[in-house]
C-alpha cells in the first residue's frame, strides 16, 4: 500500500516503513507520533482512490526519528572591480520521520 501526501507545498510518495525527510517541524520531538491529514491518493494493488483535492478520512501516521541537516550551500557575492567579496554558508534543517501506518 502506498500514498501520496502533501506537506507544506511538497508532495511525497510514501509506503509503510519508509524513512522520509520533511521540512523542519518545530513542535515534533524524537519518539513522538505525528499525523499527516493531507492525503491526495491511496493505492493498494489494483485499487486506487484519488481525492479532489484530498481524501476525506485518510491519514498517514509517522514516528519522528529526529532532526537532520542538509548539505552546506555556499553563497558568494561580489561586485566587479570594487573589492567587495562576501562568502557565507547555509545548512537547512529537516525532520526525519518513519511512516508507521497508512489509514485509508
Amino acid at each position: 500500500m502506498y500514498a501520496i501526501i502533501r506537506d507544506r507545498g511538497m508532495q511525497y510518495r510514501v509506503e509503510q516503513g519508509q524513512v522520509l525527510v520533511l521540512d523542519l517541524l518545530e513542535e515534533a520531538t524524537p519518539g513522538s507520533q505525528i499525523e499527516i491529514g493531507e492525503v491526495l491518493l491511496v493505492g493498494d494493488g489494483d485499487s486506487v482512490k484519488v481525492g479532489s483535492p484530498v481524501l476525506s478520512g485518510a491519514k498517514v501516521r509517522a514516528e519522528v526519528l529526529g532532526e537532520a541537516m542538509g548539505e552546506k550551500i555556499i553563497v558568494f557575492r561580489y561586485r566587479n572591480k570594487k573589492r567587495y567579496r562576501r562568502r557565507t554558508g547555509h545548512r537547512q534543517r529537516y525532520t526525519r520521520v518513519k511512516i508507521s501506518e497508512i489509514v485509508a
